[in-house]
């Protein structure tokens, strides 16, 4: 299946001009009139962007444009276009704001653009989510010799934190390199700077 661009636009003949545009590059389309049959759609967990014109009878241009701020780009159609909206379209999240009529080879670059970002971003965000269920996996002992690790002891000092010998350190750390799929000590302190863990190193 393609990446998905959906558009909400109420006027039918920018609709359809957009979808027959964006289906010749390929591009898989959904298109909704009015906006709340967008906010009611069940979106597929794919990368994706938004074409969307920011005047609407019923839901907001902006509120519309809330639903794909985690998940992919927007860019905002309007028929007019002030300094104002502008900058509030772009503090939404908006990749691009275009005023109609938009020149298609515009269109094409700037969904290329938006969809190479929302790729991206889903791909850290996927990472992310396997990261953190990876890191749920510890026990309370590990995850206490994780920040022990990344705070740079070794594995006698974690021993002597922990109260315990250094076999049993080393067979902590061993798993919980496993467990985060860690193959060295500067991909576990990577990971812990993902998943925003402190690092407990001793000063």
């Amino acid at each position: 299946m393609n990446n998905i661009v959906y558009i909400v636009d109420d006027d039918a003949a920018v609709t359809t001009a957009l979808s027959n545009l964006l289906s010749s590059d390929n591009y898989e389309v959904i298109s909704f009139s009015p906006a709340d049959d967008f906010l009611a759609h069940d979106f597929a967990p794919l990368p994706c962007c938004l074409i969307l014109d920011i005047n609407m009878p019923g839901a907001d241009g902006f509120e519309v444009a809330q639903v794909l701020i985690d998940r992919g780009y927007t860019i905002f159609l309007t028929g007019f276009g002030t300094i104002p909206v502008t900058v509030r379209a772009m503090k939404t999240g908006a990749y691009e704001f275009l005023t109609k009529p938009v020149d298609p080879d515009r269109i094409l670059q700037a969904v290329s653009e938006a969809m190479r970002i929302a790729e991206q971003n889903m791909a850290t965000s996927q990472e992310k989510r396997e990261m953190t269920l990876r890191h749920q996996t510890l026990t309370p002992r590990e995850s206490e010799v994780m920040l022990l690790a990344i705070g740079g002891l070794l594995n006698k000092q974690i021993a002597a934190e922990m109260g315990v010998s250094e076999i049993t350190a080393k067979v902590h750390k061993r798993r919980v390199m496993e467990k985060m799929n860690a193959r060295s000590l500067s991909d576990l302190v990577r990971a812990a700077e993902r998943l925003n863990i402190a690092n407990t190193r001793r000063r």
